[in-house]
């Protein structure tokens, strides 16, 4: 049977990897149009949603809170006020090193922890195999693909092979 680790760390560490792409394509893409990155970084789909920052924050957030709420390990706190290319790529580098904390044997027995969360308020009891495959990789992954849907709605040359790591 596959373990808990091999599904949460690696995945986490690959998609914080295309995030971290995503930053050198916006440093390009600015570069070449002569625009200052701030712009990209503060662009969103729609009003009422999060900016590009907020999606790369959020990421980061679900990686290491999924991991705190399967093992009861503690995590490094960041501020979310992240404002430039810089900013966002030390925030990746600080969320990949804390991952690369982790072994498979921190997350022994992790599929059985009783998890208790109350997103928006609403309590909500997982064992920690459901809160990874029903709540933590889609939390995560949301705000990945937001962050690719953001770049490409301002015309930056990211596709699904990008998004899926194959051109990094």
């Amino acid at each position: 049977m596959p373990s808990m680790y091999r599904f949460s760390v690696p995945v986490f560490q690959r998609g914080l990897t295309v995030l971290a792409t995503y930053l050198d394509a916006i440093e390009t893409y600015a570069a070449e149009k002569g625009i200052d990155p701030k712009e990209l970084v503060s662009a969103r789909l729609i009003d009422d949603m999060l900016p590009l920052s907020g999606q790369f924050q959020r990421a980061s957030d679900s990686a290491k809170l999924a991991i705190v709420r399967l093992t009861g390990v503690e995590a490094p706190r960041f501020e979310d006020n992240e404002t430039t290319v810089a900013e966002l790529r030390e925030r990746l580098k600080k969320t990949q090193d804390f991952l690369a904390t982790i072994t498979p044997e921190t997350m022994a027995g992790s599929e059985s922890r009783e998890v208790t969360i109350s997103p928006g308020g609403k309590t909500m009891v997982f064992t920690g195999e459901d809160l990874l495959a029903s709540f933590s990789l889609p939390n995560f992954f949301f705000h990945v693909t937001t962050a690719h849907d953001i770049l490409r709605s301002r015309g930056l040359p990211v596709g699904k092979m990008t998004y899926l790591g194959a051109l990094s």
